[in-house]
């Protein structure tokens, strides 16, 4: 499993961290922080390029094509209705492929990212809210982190809840 801890730092910045890596996300001045780092949305691009890359790159090296000045370029519109990431689109520049073969097998490639494929076929998501356990209500939902912190673990969406029948 993959996991990746972001911590609040103030205003609107954040810190991301995932196994030793520590990158941080803040909003541009005009959404109230101080522009020290990617907003999510780019993150998320970023995300999506990064990937892509590392796709269009392990292509490239077994097809023994240089590599040199591959660049790729994520853009995506902001739509509401709900609040999301609309068109995105990715260009990727590779001067070193000149036949049209490779053209093709980077393309093909490309589409087999990892991030590609999750944001073509909508992922589940859960979402669970984890609140200090200062008092002992719910009895068998208490756990303990790795660093002995007690917590409790309560349904996100109150349709989760199931109602009681021991009155």
């Amino acid at each position: 499993m993959l996991e990746v801890v972001t911590k609040h730092l103030g205003a609107f910045q954040f810190e991301v961290s995932a196994r030793n890596h520590t990158i941080y996300s803040d909003q541009p001045a005009e959404n109230g922080g101080f522009d020290e780092g990617m907003t999510p949305p780019e993150l998320m691009l970023g995300s999506l390029g990064a990937c892509a890359s590392y796709y269009a790159v392990d292509y490239l090296k077994r097809a023994k094509v240089p590599a040199e000045g591959l660049r790729m370029r994520t853009t995506a519109e902001k739509v509401v209705g709900p609040p999301r990431l609309d068109d995105i689109h990715i260009e990727l520049e590779c001067p070193g492929v000149v036949e049209e073969r490779h053209r093709k097998g980077l393309l093909e490639t490309v589409r087999k990212c990892l991030i590609h494929n999750t944001l073509l076929h909508t992922p589940r998501i859960r979402l669970d809210f984890i609140a200090p356990a200062m008092e002992k209500a719910a009895s068998g939902g208490v756990n303990f982190d790795a660093n002995g912190v007690q917590s409790l673990r309560l349904p996100a969406l109150a349709d989760e809840l199931v109602p009681r029948t021991d009155s």
